[in-house]
């Protein structure tokens, strides 16, 4: 099982991607995994599809399994579940308007030669 120092800071839908398919899984195979080592029927690939777009983050009783299954420390998916609902819900870049910037500059000429890497 590798160490969570191995393992580099990804978001959960990266993470779980790289893993899967790092070991020949595809979605459905991982789904009858996590079925059959959890004892839960109901998973199935569309979840994990929907975990690998980054259209849901998986919760800490699916996590726990998927650590079981991919052997990997439950401390490395962790981690990833925390980054990706940290970017998930994190603040948009700000977009800058030319007009919000340098008011008046939108349209104007800024030097009579085009500038060089030496001035």
């Amino acid at each position: 099982m590798p160490s969570s120092a191995d393992l580099p800071d990804e978001t959960i839908d990266t993470l779980l991607t790289l893993l899967r398919q790092s070991r020949g899984l595809s979605q459905l195979r991982l789904a009858e995994l996590l079925c059959a080592a959890s004892g839960t029927p109901t998973l199935s690939r569309h979840e994990i599809s929907r975990w690998e777009r980054g259209e849901r983050v998986p919760g800490p009783h699916w996590l726990s399994w998927l650590a079981i299954v991919l052997e990997v420390p439950p401390e490395v998916l962790e981690r990833s579940a925390r980054i990706s609902r940290w970017v998930r819900h994190a603040p948009p870049e700000p977009r800058f308007v030319w007009g919000e910037i340098a008011p008046g500059v939108r349209g104007r000429r800024l030097a009579d030669k085009p500038l060089t890497a030496s001035g």
